[in-house]
């Protein structure tokens, strides 16, 4: 393999780039932004650049751009916020917007709300259809905040968008205009109905670049398959030994390949028997099956957060993801095996991967 790889590690303490040319030897550096918490970072397709989405108790939130992949960065005057006393707690990600759409961005914040800026980040508007939808009222703080979180926008279609709330459910727009939740067939046991319109816990949520009608979710209560952008759900936990995790990445090479990382229960949030294993399915959800060759397997009782586990776009695909320990694990081979690249960072809140 020619191409390098970078990964971004964002941790409670800054930012850490690892970079390799054949995904098994890694080149370190960092500290950057130093003293942040790093909640994501996002690459951005049509200008190359990265955007990072950090919070620090003294500083506040900040939206931070790279144009050297992560090795330089300026800070932007703005962040989206609310216009009242909610204010912002934290930017939880920035995403492109269509590749027909130059300058528009999705950030997703804290307390939930979905915002849009048409002029690279430089001012943002809140996306009321959304922040002000009836559904609205059923959203609650979740053990990782009431924050709206994993924004995808449809490749084929600018004005289709999906995004997740925790806890509120999945939402998306199919017309740029209207939002409508579209959580049917996904559990909230924590709710007096158990399949309510609106209101699960939805912790991570990706679309398949080759094929966007496909959409994963982990929920609090399972992990779930769609196959027409969000409208209806499966549900595929079984073959896990939970249906509680945060962790989630797919194969972009393979639709019916996803990634997650189960962890024992909504109370313990660590992995499932002290075991650190990452199950692999390539049927859609079908079936699943253990990863643990290079992972430990005993007396591992870590968890990986909603934005720390990765892959990248190679084939076979690289996997990566960090631990709330500190410890960058990686696979070259789609999860065959894995190495430790990193360990006794700061906890580690986000990890994301480009190509260079």
């Amino acid at each position: 393999m020619s191409r390098r790889v970078r990964l971004l590690a964002g941790t409670k303490r800054g930012l850490f780039l690892f970079t390799s040319r054949d995904r098994r030897t890694w080149e370190s550096t960092g500290p950057l932004l130093v003293g942040r918490e790093v909640y994501s970072t996002r690459f951005d397709p049509r200008t190359g650049s990265i955007r990072a989405c950090t919070t620090h108790s003294v500083w506040g939130t900040h939206i931070h751009v790279s144009e050297d992949f992560g090795e330089t960065w300026q800070t932007l005057t703005e962040a989206p916020h609310y216009d009242d006393a909610r204010g912002v707690t934290a930017v939880w990600e920035v995403v492109a917007g269509h590749a027909s759409t130059w300058a528009r961005l999705y950030a997703g914040i804290e307390p939930a709300g979905l915002f849009v800026s048409e002029d690279g980040g430089e001012s943002w508007s809140g996306v009321d259809a959304l922040n002000t939808h009836p559904a609205a009222e059923t959203w609650q703080p979740a053990g990782g905040a009431l924050a709206l979180h994993s924004i995808h926008v449809h490749p084929a279609d600018a004005r289709r968008v999906i995004c997740a709330v925790s806890a509120g459910g999945v939402y998306r727009t199919i017309d740029g205009r209207h939002w409508q939740p579209v959580n049917a067939g996904t559990r909230a046991e924590f709710l007096p109905q158990r399949y309510p319109e609106a209101g699960q816990c939805v912790h991570r949520l990706l679309v398949h670049r080759l094929n966007p009608e496909r959409v994963y979710q982990q929920n609090h209560n399972g992990v779930y398959v769609s196959d027409d952008f969000g409208g209806s759900w499966r549900e595929i936990t079984n073959g896990l030994p939970s249906d509680f995790g945060y962790a989630l990445a797919l194969d972009p090479n393979n639709p019916d390949a996803a990634y997650v990382i189960p962890e024992e229960s909504s109370h313990m949030r660590a992995t499932v028997a002290g075991r650190l294993r990452v199950y692999r399915t390539r049927d859609a959800g079908a079936s699943w099956e253990a990863l643990t060759r290079g992972l430990p397997q005993e007396n591992a009782y870590v968890s990986i957060l909603r934005e720390g586990m990765t892959s990248d776009t190679l084939d076979p695909c690289g996997v990566y993801f960090g631990t709330s320990s500190g410890h960058l694990f990686a696979s070259a081979n789609a999860g065959d095996d894995w190495q430790l690249i990193a360990g006794f960072l700061p906890r580690i809140l986000s990890v994301s991967a480009v190509v260079l």
